[in-house]
């Protein structure tokens, strides 16, 4: 294969340097399983079914495998192929392919900053039902009493789970305006939640490694045991049906294909620069191709096998609700009857409990509205009730905390279950952390040495800076961080990744770049895909974001005390000024960096790094590695059998590697 000259000049051997020593995954598995338990997260639990509920069903999830396919692992092998060719963290890898790129590195660390200070309140919040499991009965299974035989009137109002959640967790303010000060449980939990982030990246990837194999796979055993207890409740597979039946009508509305792409996007954590730091450590000749593909497709079954889990307790919670309002209406309709005031015509065909649905709802809408009002009587439908809270966190720690009090031995399968959020959690904080950390280290090198001091200390700044989410409005900001500040930047950060490979770059030359590294040939629709497909679709996503914010203004879910409902409350403006600033200044890198590098003083031509430099790094990186395999040496490995390296890359796909041979990667170290 041809190599291309650089991009902005230089020298041609310099950008073919192989990158320094750097510390390595001790398996593939391992490396497979961090990638899965990065882009595995609590939206798979919360947030994808809810989307395919609310857009068709199976329409969605054949729209979501198709944008999953065009746009998701092209983008995901993009980033994999990036960081392991260059084995550098997110700053590192875009500055060696521009200084002016750089940017886009920092935006993504701006981002992961924020995003490490709100989603650890939400392990928080596992860590803290997780505690309480381990009582009998669960304290959310019935309503405390307000006095002698009395139940508390705001529980009663709404339900024992809706109750200890915005009551007792979060005792959560009336609105995002009133902070009530900090929650003393919640931030004990969060303390928690960042020690063991903290003592999970104490000695990098070889500490983080062992514990991806527990928070990774753990979830996985427990989401299939939910599955077969949730289908053996009554009303499972109706909740299945109702989730799977496709509408097809749903593929002419942009809001279908907008959500499908944002969560393809979202799901496989794309701008995060998780993908990339993780990636640096793997091995250089890994078919990237391959483990991108094979992410993407065990996160769209880790998001089916969910989805599946989430309605069959939909279903079984759904049938409980309908038959309730079935036997409350029953008895308003017999009181009527008893008291004379049901006119002969309004009379029901039957016993209301048993009657079919469509029977059931045509007596009730034959009934004048005023007699109906009089009555008191509600239209009890299997589907509204599918559709009460199937959203958020409140599907967690409302919807199906409700569920596992009905099951036998309910402590157990609560404590699994928040185990299971304790997991998925975790596995993402780690790969959010390792982002930050992994540029820092590659910035500067005198802190390899210190990983344990520097990780402890982003650890307690986070806890720090996260109390704002301790407080009683903390769920708020939470929400506004969600579903705004953490997510609309990233749109940015992925265009502008897919520009500077496909454009800056160039597209061609990466694939062949890739292909000379790994021995894999990648497929060359990625090419056009990178040059119009990715910032095109990143670009829309973005413009028809705003613009649905700009058309309607945001709205979060407040908690009403008095009517012991939510309801939908404005932003006030100073949380919108505030949502907007964050955004700002997470892109702000990207631009700020570019312009530098064309408006700042002029640099000297790249040259290589000085020996001393050089051998101190990589002095530096053994002591490192002596350091940290000393507890668990690996056995002396046999030598190779003599062979003839293969010349050109149509002989060299395939072919392994000489020891302590590297194959040049044609982006440049240039600074």
């Amino acid at each position: 294969m041809e190599k291309a000259g650089p991009v902005l000049g230089g020298d041609t051997g310099l950008l073919q340097e192989e990158p320094p020593p750097r510390p390595t995954w001790t398996s593939k598995a391992q490396y497979i399983l961090a990638q899965l338990g990065f882009s595995v997260g609590l939206g798979n639990i919360w947030r994808f079914p809810y989307l395919c509920h609310q857009n068709g069903g199976g329409a969605f999830l054949l729209l979501y495998l198709l944008l999953l396919f065009l746009l998701g692992i092209p983008l995901l092998f993009l980033e994999l192929a990036a960081g392991q060719c260059l084995r550098q963290g997110s700053v590192g890898v875009w500055k060696s392919i521009s200084p002016r790129l750089a940017g886009i590195g920092l935006a993504s660390c701006l981002v992961c900053a924020f995003v490490a200070l709100y989603y650890n309140v939400i392990i928080a919040w596992s860590l803290l039902y997780l505690t309480r499991s381990f009582q009998h009965p669960l304290p959310w299974q019935s309503c405390p009493s307000a006095g002698p035989n009395h139940t508390e009137p705001e529980c009663a109002l709404s339900s024992p789970t809706t109750y200890f959640w915005y009551r007792q967790t979060l005792d959560v303010t009336p609105e995002m305006g009133v902070g009530g000060g900090l929650q003393p449980a919640l931030v004990g939990g969060l303390l928690g939640a960042w020690a063991l982030v903290g003592a999970s990246l104490l000695k990098g990837i070889k500490s983080s490694g062992k514990v991806l194999y527990v928070s990774t796979l753990f979830p996985y055993l427990v989401l299939l045991c939910l599955l077969v207890r949730g289908l053996l409740l009554e009303g499972a597979l109706e909740g299945i049906r109702i989730m799977f039946t496709p509408k097809v009508s749903a593929w002419g509305t942009g809001q279908a294909w907008r959500q499908a792409a944002t969560q393809v996007f979202f799901a496989l954590g794309l701008g995060f620069g998780s993908v990339i730091a993780y990636a640096s450590y793997g091995a250089r000749r890994s078919n990237c191709h391959r483990d991108a593909v094979l992410v993407a497709g065990l996160n769209a079954l880790t998001s089916l096998l969910a989805t599946f889990v989430v309605f069959a307790v939909l279903g079984a919670r759904a049938t409980r609700r309908t038959r309730h309002c079935l036997r409350r209406n029953a008895e308003l309709v017999s009181r009527a009857l008893a008291a004379g005031g049901l006119p002969e015509t309004a009379r029901p065909p039957g016993n209301l409990t048993a009657l079919p649905a469509p029977q059931y709802g045509a007596w009730l809408q034959g009934l004048p509205p005023a007699l109906r009002d009089a009555l008191g009587v509600t239209d009890c439908r299997l589907d509204e009730e599918m559709n009460k809270g199937v959203e958020g966190p409140g599907l967690a720690f409302i919807v199906f905390t409700e569920t596992l009090t009905l099951l036998p031995v309910a402590p157990l399968w609560s404590s699994l279950f928040f185990l299971t959020l304790l997991g998925l959690g975790l596995s993402t904080m780690l790969g959010v952390i390792q982002a930050v950390l992994t540029p820092l280290l590659d910035a500067f090198p005198v802190l390899r040495r210190r990983r344990a001091p520097l990780t402890v200390l982003c650890c307690a700044g986070g806890f720090v800076l996260g109390l704002p989410f301790a407080q009683r409005s903390g769920s708020y900001l939470v929400a506004a961080f969600d579903d705004y500040v953490a997510t609309l930047p990233l749109l940015a950060v992925a265009a502008c990744e897919a520009v500077a490979v496909a454009w800056v770059y160039g597209a061609e030359r990466f694939l062949a770049a890739v292909w000379e590294v790994t021995g894999h040939r990648p497929w060359r629709l990625y090419g056009p895909l990178w040059r119009f497909g990715s910032p095109g679709a990143m670009v829309a996503l973005l413009g028809a974001s705003l613009g649905q914010l700009a058309l309607r203004p945001p709205t979060y879910q407040a908690w009403d005390r008095a009517t012991a409902t939510s309801w939908r409350r404005p932003y006030p403006p100073w949380a919108l000024a505030l949502t907007l600033g964050l955004m700002v200044v997470a892109v702000l890198p990207i631009p700020i960096v570019a312009l530098w590098g064309v408006l700042g003083p002029p640099r000297g031509p790249p040259g290589p790094r000085g020996r001393g430099q050089q051998e101190e790094e990589e002095e530096e990186e053994e002591e490192e590695e002596e350091e940290e395999s000393a507890a668990d040496p690996a056995p002396p490995a046999a030598p190779p059998p003599p062979r003839t390296l293969p010349r050109g890359p149509d002989e060299r796909e395939g072919a392994p590697l000489e020891d302590g041979e590297e194959l040049g990667f044609p982006i440049g170290h240039a600074a």
